[in-house]
């Protein structure tokens, strides 16, 4: 009588390993196609730039077409480059040797000018966070490099983040910070004074590891 194994049939002992070897080979791909998982690193996640918080509000339901009303700034930025918020930790350039101002053109800060996280420099209503003149920022790094450094600006009062994009010329100096150890989470104090309303805040992340240089846009709200 016939069996019914696979086993059993011609040439199956040979499609079985190249089965595997598929299937194998998918998986890598899949792992490598992660967002961040060639590049995890971090992102400033209090208060939380463009994309980190485009990701942690829409992130788990980025087709619900309520976003395109409720939170038409996230809306653009997905339909953009669903990328900008998946790789939300990852936004980084290599080797500047802290020329950020010189290789950073206007109109491209809040993107670390990466064409392919333009849509995060676009004027409009971004969802913003309400704080004081004198507020934490914290920094969520998941590989833990350190900081040799960071940068601290504001755009300046009379700044308007829903009509203008950001450009140097527009940012308040606030403070640099000093080194900070590996760690997975830092925090820093920031003290301002004399602004109110709708705000960019502005922060450049000098990584310790490696020349590679952070740069984003939180949009607040000083209360």
């Amino acid at each position: 009588m016939r069996s019914h194994h696979q086993s059993d049939r011609p040439g199956s002992a040979v499609r079985q390993p190249v089965r595997a070897l598929v299937l194998a080979l998918a998986l890598l791909a899949g792992i490598l196609a992660v967002p961040g998982a060639a590049q995890a690193h971090g992102t400033i996640v209090s208060p939380g730039t463009r994309a980190y918080k485009c990701w942690q509000t829409w992130g788990s339901q980025h087709t619900n077409p309520a976003m395109q009303q409720q939170d038409p700034m996230c809306w653009q930025a997905f339909q953009a480059n669903a990328d900008t918020m998946w790789n939300w930790m990852s936004a980084l350039r290599d080797g500047l040797g802290g020329q950020f101002q010189a290789r950073t053109p206007d109109g491209q800060l809040c993107s670390n000018a990466l064409s392919r996280n333009d849509s995060l420099n676009r004027p409009g209503a971004w969802k913003t966070t309400n704080i004081g003149r004198n507020f934490t920022v914290q920094l969520y790094d998941q590989a833990s490099h350190g900081a040799d450094y960071f940068k601290v600006y504001v755009s300046k009062q009379g700044f308007n983040p829903t009509t203008q994009k950001l450009g140097w010329g527009n940012l308040d100096y606030i403070t640099q910070t000093g080194r900070y150890a590996p760690a997975q989470n830092i925090s820093f104090n920031v003290s301002t004074s004399g602004y109110t309303g709708h705000h960019i805040l502005f922060v450049i992340w000098q990584a310790s590891h490696l020349d590679q240089a952070y740069m984003w846009c939180s949009d607040v709200n000083f209360t």
